[in-house]
């Protein structure tokens, strides 16, 4: 599973459900994508934010399975971080939730992500 798809279902594991289940069409949520990659580019406070989120979402794989209050604190640091980067940051989160990370537009989403991981990268 590429990074930014990680990031993506980590933030959204521990994101309250709403209420209202709409699934978003593919197009919408590419378009989510293609706008939260120029905020996140454009900002250098929020491309910081972004790689915390990725360094906090690989601790949270290396973390022991069974140690949930650590696997729970570190989710905790997500969200924080995530209600961060702007209400189109949760709105694509939202909208990964459903989609297929192995579909052709989850892979098209995942490769958009993936200029937010070469940031991280630096």
């Amino acid at each position: 599973m590429k990074p930014g798809l990680i990031v993506a279902s980590l933030a959204l594991a521990g994101w309250p459900l709403c209420t209202e289940a709409q699934e978003p069409s593919a197009a919408k949520v590419k378009a989510d994508a293609q706008k939260v990659v120029k905020i996140i580019i454009g900002d250098k406070a929020k491309s910081q934010i972004y790689c915390d989120i990725v360094k906090l979402s690989e601790q949270i794989e290396e973390t022991d399975p069974k140690d949930t209050k650590q696997t729970d604190e570190l989710y905790q640091q997500v969200e924080k971080l995530a209600t961060k980067l702007r209400p189109e940051y949760i709105a694509l989160m939202d909208g990964l939730q459903d989609m297929d990370p192995q579909s052709e537009d989850g892979k098209e989403i995942a490769s958009t992500l993936d200029v937010l991981n070469k940031l991280c990268a630096k």
